[in-house]
């Protein structure tokens, strides 16, 4: 048996490695148009944390939603990811662009390191293994001195991108962050429709089988953990251009209960949901910071909600509606 034996079929007998679907084009359209225009209907630094966290999200549905595998500890990339960026900025002098990629790199270099062991365990046992190593990153950046402590890194300088434009307005380092985010959902979506990726979601399904298959199932699962690591890297290393800060939030471990949220409550193993919960959770965050310590209150029952209403995810329920994969 054959990757293209185990593929599932839509409606229209489309093969899952296909080029993309009109529905995917329309969508992906639609909301790069949205996203281009937001920053004359919104704040633009508020855009830019919901573009930033959609990658989080969606780089963490990579692992769970198609991998099948859940981390308690994907703060440990995104904050880390946000503190290299940060140094490699304000110490080192580096442009944008490769304070990003600095980020992104060291932040796939320790998914490998964590990666190579945590997936020597299953279920609740990779879990905790993830969330061990990732309180190990946060009592790190506490005690090193290159992080600033409780402090962070402050006043980190935006530069200019290629050294040639400057980013330091708000206005012109949105379309960069655009551009790196949307580069990166595209990316993602393909990794997913790739014989890759069906491997992964046979892997999901059914381990036993898979193995039996001749697939090499750690491989796989050591590929996509630190795939999914060097997104929520890129993730984290973008944010800390954004708000220049990288801080203790971004690797603690409530910051990996934040991206686990944002994916349940846009519906694991779509493409779509991840970018919805995101900004759902980012906005009431935002929107509701007047209220104080109730918005972790609110936050809970609109996930409890959304759990009792939306079984698989607000996107995955309308999904199940529209009977095409979103």
């Amino acid at each position: 048996m054959s990757v293209s034996d185990i593929q599932p079929e839509t409606n229209e007998r489309r093969p899952a490695t296909a080029g993309m679907p009109k529905l995917h084009m329309a969508i992906f359209a639609v909301l790069f148009v949205v996203l281009a225009v937001l920053p004359m209907l919104v704040y633009p630094v508020f855009a830019m944390k919901v573009m930033c966290f959609a990658l989080f999200a969606a780089a963490f549905n990579l692992l769970l939603g198609f991998g099948g595998l859940l981390s308690f500890g994907h703060a440990a990339y995104f904050g880390g990811a946000s503190y290299v960026a940060a140094h490699a900025s304000k110490v080192w002098g580096l442009s944008p662009e490769l304070s990003i990629i600095a980020g992104t790199l060291a932040a796939g270099i320790l998914g490998l390191a964590i990666g190579a062991l945590a997936i020597r365990r299953q279920g609740i046992y990779f879990a905790m293994v993830t969330l061990a190593f990732a309180q190990m990153v946060y009592f790190f950046a506490l005690q090193a001195d290159f992080t600033g402590g409780e402090d962070g890194i402050q006043s980190v300088p935006r530069g200019s991108l290629f050294g040639i434009f400057p980013v330091d307005s708000n206005e012109a380092l949105y379309y960069l962050v655009l551009a790196v985010t949307f580069g990166g959902i595209l990316f993602l979506y393909r990794i997913v429709h790739s014989p890759f990726g069906q491997v992964l979601k046979a892997i999901r399904e059914n381990e036993p089988r898979a193995i039996s298959l001749g697939y090499r199932v750690n491989r796989y699962k050591l590929m996509v953990f630190v795939l999914s690591a060097s997104f929520a890297g890129l993730a984290g290393a973008t944010k800390s251009q954004v708000f220049q800060l990288a801080s203790l939030t971004d690797v603690h471990w409530s910051m990996s209960g934040e991206v686990v949220l944002m994916t349940l409550l846009g519906g694991v193993g779509t493409v779509f949901g991840p970018l919805l919960g995101a900004t759902i959770v980012v906005t009431m965050q935002n929107y509701l910071a007047s209220m104080g310590a109730w918005v972790t209150v609110i936050q809970g029952v609109i996930f409890v909600l959304g759990v009792l209403l939306f079984r698989e995810g607000i996107v995955g329920v309308i999904s199940k509606w529209l009977k095409r994969p979103l």
